[in-house]
């Protein structure tokens, strides 16, 4: 496949630490520009990562011409308009996630243009681990799955990380929530009928440094998850089925150096097996995946609809915060 071409909008953490690194891995990617507000912080990380071009505004790097697709991993609040920039600019995006801070805000990507693809970026629907898990649901290695059990949390307290600061989109449901929603939509292949939450707020950012929550997937299933900011690191899940269990070791920030390993069990409890997967990069078969839909070697299965729908989600449990009621999405 001929490599497609991308541009990465900003120096973001997540970009220049995970995404660009796993993506540079690739002979189907070929990073061609980065982004910055500031033209120096962009050459800067050119320079370390091997990018040819550094633009000191988005709005340059957008009228390359050579540029096919953007990575968009800006702040929650500027996800919608940068990446309705990329598409008009005639430009593929795949956006990190949220893809935005409310339904109706991602509602606005529908005015994109149709021939060019959007997709939010969970890099864990491409997962070997994730993959794996998915086929042995199907396959009924653990019976009927009847619920999906997540925790996610890390310790970040700094003002001036965007994760704390709620006027842009900060908190622990759309940075971190947002991940059993769609890895419970994932494995279920379904979407749930009602959501009830629980929070608790930081007295001084006012975002959700805590947040449990309950989705009913209809049919006797249901996730259940606690995600947090002000935690002990930690990251797990368990999916529960009527003949065993299949436990995700590190779900979400699944090492791109070491083997993904998910434990099965049968109803024996704590009796099953490791599985060590071959070393892999989500970020990279992620990357892979969207440059196939690019080139029309893979018809899209996620796009601007899903990514509304998972909004759609997140603003149900938001709304049980204030109703203290089981919402419908």
């Amino acid at each position: 496949m001929k490599p497609v071409k991308w541009g990465i909008i900003s120096t973001a953490n997540i970009g220049v630490a995970k995404v660009i690194p796993g993506m540079l891995k690739s002979k189907d990617v070929e990073i061609v520009a980065i982004s910055s507000r500031k033209k120096k912080t962009a050459q800067e990380w050119a320079a370390k990562l091997g990018i040819p071009k550094a633009y000191g505004s988005y709005e340059e790097m957008l009228a390359d011409p050579e540029i096919e697709a953007v990575y968009n991993p800006l702040p929650n609040h500027l996800h919608v308009p940068l990446t309705l920039a990329a598409a008009r600019a005639g430009k593929h995006v795949l956006c990190e996630k949220p893809v935005a801070i409310t339904a109706k805000e991602a509602a606005q990507l529908r005015k994109a243009p149709k021939d060019v693809h959007i997709a939010e970026a969970f890099m864990v629907r491409h997962a070997t681990q994730w993959l794996a898990a998915r086929d042995l649901v199907k396959k009924k290695k653990i019976g009927d799955v009847r619920a999906i059990q997540v925790m996610f949390a890390y310790f970040n307290r700094d003002p001036k990380n965007v994760r704390n600061m709620a006027d842009i989109g900060g908190g622990g449901l759309l940075d971190i929530g947002c991940y059993p929603i769609t890895v419970s939509r994932f494995i279920f292949d379904a979407e749930p009928v009602a959501v009830t939450a629980t929070f608790d707020r930081d007295p001084k950012f006012k975002t959700d440094r805590l947040a449990g929550g309950l989705a009913d997937f209809g049919e006797g299933r249901h996730l259940s998850f606690t995600v947090s900011t002000q935690l002990a690191p930690y990251q797990r899940v368990n999916i529960m089925g009527t003949k065993g269990r299949i436990e995700i070791e590190i779900p979400f920030n699944a090492p791109p150096d070491k083997p993904n390993r998910y434990f099965l069990q049968g109803m024996e409890m704590n009796q099953g097996q490791w599985t060590e997967l071959p070393v892999s990069d989500q970020y990279q078969l992620q990357a892979e995946a969207f440059g196939r839909i690019v080139r029309g070697k893979q018809k899209p299965v996620w796009g601007v609809e899903d990514a509304i729908q998972n909004m759609k989600i997140l603003d149900a449990f938001f709304r049980s915060e204030k109703s203290r009621k089981w919402e419908k999405p």
